[in-house]
């Protein structure tokens, strides 16, 4: 696969807060296509539709190719435009971002609604997990119960993810690990085994890996 990384939104999450009686509710969530994107709008719209307003940002493409905001009626370059500059400074893509307001009874004022609408975005990004995508190895292989304890020593310091163990004659593993670690990790699994285990290649796509974002 041997492609660039990138970053996105794990899955859907919220988060919501009040400023001065009106109540904010950032929601992001992990989009394809512009259809997905304003299928998730139309969502909220209609979960939201006695909000003061559902003002969005959306990002699509590895490179960011499509990117599209909108006010939905709060002040021009209050709302929108802060959600997707909250979005680009994340370097975040395939996402779009919606901020749900509840008017309080008191305005903000254009810098205030700033603030508040970068503060959504903020919050719903986090909520919704920023996570690096990788192109991903999965593997498969078996290991006899003598070697298993001195393996899962071994498998505590690599940059592998342990996704199921089956216990039966022998224990069967599935691990996820980035393409990029796949040719040091496979070498060291041969040490460690001293060639006893075979991997099996069973998936190549991309996945989510947390703590590079």
């Amino acid at each position: 696969m041997n492609q660039q990384a990138y970053k996105t939104v794990r899955a859907y999450g919220f988060d919501e807060f009040i400023i001065n009686k009106s109540r904010f509710i950032g929601h992001a969530k992990p989009v394809a296509s512009q259809e997905e994107a304003l299928a998730f709008l139309q969502e909220l719209r209609q979960r939201y539709k006695d909000a003061s307003h559902n003002c969005f940002a959306y990002v699509i493409g590895q490179n960011a190719g499509i990117q599209r905001y909108s006010d939905d009626g709060e002040p021009s370059g209050t709302a929108g435009l802060p959600i997707i500059e909250v979005v680009k400074a994340q370097g975040v893509v395939d996402v779009c971002v919606v901020v749900t307001r509840y008017f309080g009874g008191i305005l903000l004022g254009a810098a205030g609604l700033v603030r508040a609408y970068t503060q959504g975005a903020a919050v719903a990004l986090k909520a919704a997990e920023v996570v690096t995508m990788h192109s991903t190895h999965r593997y498969l292989f078996d290991v006899d119960y003598p070697l298993l304890g001195r393996l899962e020593h071994w498998l505590e310091g690599q940059p592998a993810r342990v996704e199921q163990k089956d216990f039966g004659a022998c224990v069967t593993f599935e691990l996820s690990v980035r393409e990029a670690d796949a040719p040091a990790f496979l070498e060291g699994l041969r040490q460690v085994s001293l060639g006893r285990i075979e991997p099996l290649l069973a998936e190549e796509s991309y996945q989510g890996w947390a703590g590079e974002a």
